[in-house]
């Protein structure tokens, strides 16, 4: 059988949210030790990241742990968006076996870092391998680093979320056993004999229709459509374009997994930021390198879009559903929660409304990693859900 349980704790004290969070985990699991555990602890525990480590290790006799600090946590019944807050996965059983993996420096060394990481990956048993990533944010070069491990982990999904923080470190933090470290990526390889199940919802949906770039330089959209490019960009945004820095936090571009195709279709784009606007000269900076003749989208965050889109991925998920989940992980970007939704754990009510109650542990995320179009992607602006089952 696979076991699993998690555990929230919201104590003061670091050791004793610790040791709190993971006798809840082993006792929902009914387990006594695990095989391995995950760890995020938010950025109120900062200084007691190691002591957090230790602790749970200890507790569930386990030195398989591998997890991150983050601005919030997320799980079965809330999602702690402030303040202190520690969360535990456990799991066990012979369907299922775990091994951390850690790799530092992060910065300038993407692909030796996935070349490591993947060393050690390779000669895990099991049929089923699941790959959960936890990269500082501020150093992770995510091309290099994806495109190393994918091709040097043929059939491995790989999923995860980069570490966060609440903007009075600076620095993001990562753990892998008794190691805790920045500017590094630490991860858990889940191997064994069980199912997957992936889905990723976007907070951001098209505006009007999509766009031809007929003018770029670099990184810099000179026009849309034979126009200039701000232009476009401020028809788009409406009211938003009169305050440039609050539009620029809502609208995004979207790229279409087939740079040629004529449509962006749900699923089928990635989200990547508009990184600067020159109103004068009429251009765009984005987070991309586009090319005349490609197609763009420009899109919009909001509540909304972002609720139905999540409800859609929830119901495919659901229709997927063979075995009741023995857990789940949820990677959720830090501009989702209750700033985006203006209510309280959102995105977990909706998860156990349409999959209804098991093991689920997450945090909010600097940056998404999942599948996408055949590809293991880095993703924003989404949530990334996991469910993990026994084999059918």
């Amino acid at each position: 059988m696979l076991r699993a349980g998690t555990g929230h704790s919201t104590a003061s004290n670091p050791r004793t949210a610790a040791a709190e969070a993971t006798a809840a985990a082993l006792a929902q699991a009914g387990l006594a030790r695990a095989e391995g555990a995950l760890c995020f602890a938010t950025s109120a525990h900062g200084a007691a990241f190691p002591l957090i480590a230790r602790t749970v290790a200890s507790e569930a006799r386990t030195r398989e742990i591998a997890g991150c600090g983050a601005t919030g946590l997320i799980g079965a019944e809330r999602e702690i968006e402030s303040g202190p807050g520690v969360s535990v996965l456990v799991f066990g059983g012979e369907a299922i076996h775990a091994k951390r993996l850690f790799s530092a420096p992060l910065r300038g060394r993407a692909a030796q870092a996935a070349g490591e990481i993947a060393a050690v990956a390779k000669a895990a048993p099991g049929a089923s391998k699941l790959l959960c990533l936890f990269p500082d944010t501020y150093n992770f070069e995510a091309e290099p680093f994806l495109s190393t491990i994918e091709r040097e982990l043929p059939g491995v999904t790989i999923v995860g979320g980069g570490a966060s923080e609440d903007g009075s470190i600076g620095e993001t933090f990562q753990f892998s056993g008794d190691a805790v470290s920045s500017n590094s990526i630490a991860a858990m390889l889940l191997s064994g004999d069980f199912d997957l199940n992936i889905g990723a919802s976007l907070a951001c949906a098209p505006i009007g229709a999509a766009h031809r770039v007929t003018a770029a330089r670099d990184n810099i959209l000179i026009e849309l459509d034979g126009r200039p490019a701000y232009e476009v960009f401020a028809e788009a945004a409406g009211p938003l374009a009169e305050d440039l820095r609050r539009a620029l936090a809502f609208v995004f571009v979207g790229i279409p997994l087939d740079p040629g195709g004529e449509r962006i279709e749900r699923g089928r784009y990635l989200v990547r930021n508009i990184i600067g606007a020159g109103p004068e000269q009429g251009v765009l900076a984005v987070a991309h390198r586009p090319k005349v003749g490609d197609t763009i989208a420009l899109l919009l965050r909001d509540g909304e879009r972002a609720r139905n889109d999540l409800k859609e991925t929830l119901a495919e998920m659901a229709a997927r559903i063979v075995k009741p989940r023995a857990f789940g992980l949820y990677f959720d970007c830090v501009s989702r929660g209750s700033g985006l939704y203006h209510m309280a754990d959102h995105d977990s009510a909706y998860i156990r409304q349409y999959l209804g109650d098991f093991p689920l542990i997450g945090f909010f995320t600097g940056c998404e990693i999942g599948p996408l179009g055949g590809a293991t992607r880095l993703l924003q602006y989404s949530g990334v859900l996991v469910l993990v089952s026994e084999k059918s």
